[in-house]
């Protein structure tokens, strides 16, 4: 008895061993992953310097929070928000902003790990899919080097996919609404709510628990003294900002030619991107498959990679979903979908580089000559001003700037191909009835047991 307790303390003792070795190698590694991208925090990019830069220092000299009544913006209130708080710190705007950002990537891995660890028992292939995830080198220059906000709404967004998969709806609607809250493409998982809201997986109410909280984190800038119909028009003035097909977007409208009709092309785009979800969302429906983990995340995979591909006007960053959630499904079906996240990230990460790094007789995307100027207390505008901080009509040289080349037919082709494996697959999984070595309990009955 006694040599077997020995041996048992010894086994004890090498798996807390292991355990303090496991838990430090990630912690080095979560450190290391700030650390370089602190090391991006004196980039300065032409978002900033035009649109994010000026924000501040409309907030910073004009009130504060106050400033939040008067129209310098063209994002929803919940991002000026931070903008504004970070006024009341001494914290230089750039290094605030990015900090923000970085934030919430690890808020992002964090969620990438808890979903990864629904599919896997232990620590180390969850650990390993957030750090990955981390350490994207999208993910990473959008919030070190770019100073975007799209870690933001991904890991609120990926956060309502957790929620989902717990079965806890009311909370998984109330992370989608602070998605939907803080940027618009939030929209490329509602698909995936929109499916499981038909099979009865969420009841229908939980879908008024979106809105709910979008509105909702519009009352402090209400009370700032901000106008109702800006608040609510904002998402509607982004959508008619710009009118060109791509805006470097390794999408299906790179594959068109330069001299391609926009204004008669864009609205079938939008109809037909519609009109292929509403299909996915019938065939799945149809299917009466029981629905797995596997399942709903290969679908929010495959919606948050299909909608930009197939809708008009993306940006190059509008793939910032996909870059997660496909890493995700790849931890899921490995041996069918472990190529994906990687021809999802070159394809993105190299169209990112035409935008940090653009060549030198070129004008960086979003800057526009001169740059915007700001709406002046009293409602006064200063000559120049453009609607919300953003352009009018878009000058000439933004359509050339725009145009289809064989270097982004090259990067959507890539992108085509991922997202016709993932749309295959997922179609794979449903007609099957159950992923591959998959547990055969329905994930309700599953995750009561945990």
């Amino acid at each position: 008895m006694s040599a077997t307790s020995e041996s048992v303390d010894i086994d004890e003792k090498q798996t807390r061993t292991s355990r303090r070795v496991g838990l430090g190698l990630v912690a080095t590694a979560v450190v290391l992953a700030v650390v370089v991208r602190f090391a991006m925090f004196d980039h300065e990019s032409s978002d900033y310097k035009i649109f994010v830069k000026g924000w501040y220092e409309f907030i910073s000299t004009h009130g504060g929070f106050g400033a939040l009544k008067y129209s310098f913006a063209d994002y929803n209130v919940p991002y000026l928000y931070l903008i504004a708080a970070l006024t009341y710190l001494p914290i230089p705007a750039l290094t605030g902003i990015k900090i923000i950002s970085v934030a919430f990537d690890l808020l992002l891995a964090y969620f990438t790990y808890r979903v990864v660890a629904l599919r896997h028992t232990g620590r180390r292939l969850p650990a390993l899919a957030a750090l990955i995830v981390l350490f994207l080198p999208t993910v990473a220059t959008n919030s070190g080097m770019w100073g975007q906000a799209d870690s933001i709404y991904a890991a609120f967004g990926l956060g309502g996919v957790y929620f989902l998969l717990r079965r806890r709806p009311w909370l998984a609607g109330v992370f989608f609404g602070l998605s939907l809250a803080f940027k618009l493409q939030a929209v490329f998982l509602f698909p995936l709510l929109l499916v499981l809201a038909l099979t009865k997986w969420i009841p229908w109410r939980v879908l008024l628990a979106v809105p709910g909280v979008v509105l909702l984190l519009d009352v402090p800038a209400l009370l700032a003294g901000a106008p109702v119909g800006r608040l609510l028009s904002v998402y509607a003035e982004q959508t008619s900002t710009y009118t060109e097909l791509s805006l470097l977007a390794p999408s299906i409208y790179q594959f068109l030619p330069a001299s391609a009709d926009a204004a008669v092309i864009r609205p079938i785009g939008i109809a037909g991107t519609g009109l292929v979800i509403l299909g996915l969302c019938l065939g799945v429906l149809l299917s009466r498959v029981r629905l797995t983990t596997a399942k709903v995340v290969l679908m929010g995979a495959a919606s948050a990679v299909l909608v930009p591909f197939l809708l008009p006007s993306m940006h190059e960053r509008y793939f910032y979903l996909a870059e997660v959630l496909t890493v995700i499904a790849a931890f899921y079906l490995p041996r069918r979908l472990w190529y994906v996240p990687v021809l999802v990230q070159v394809a993105s990460f190299l169209a990112y580089l035409n935008v940090l790094f653009p060549a030198a007789d070129s004008t960086p995307p979003g800057d526009l000559p001169g740059g915007p100027s700001l709406p002046v207390p009293g409602g006064h505008s200063e000559p120049g001003e453009m609607s919300d901080g953003m352009p009018g009509d878009m000058p000439g040289w933004m359509s050339d700037q725009y145009a289809p080349t064989l270097e982004f037919r090259v990067l959507a082709a890539l992108m085509a191909v991922a997202v016709v494996s993932v749309v295959w697959t997922a179609f794979r999984e449903f007609r099957r009835g159950s992923p591959p070595g998959a547990r055969k309990t329905p994930i309700h009955d599953a995750l009561s047991t945990r």
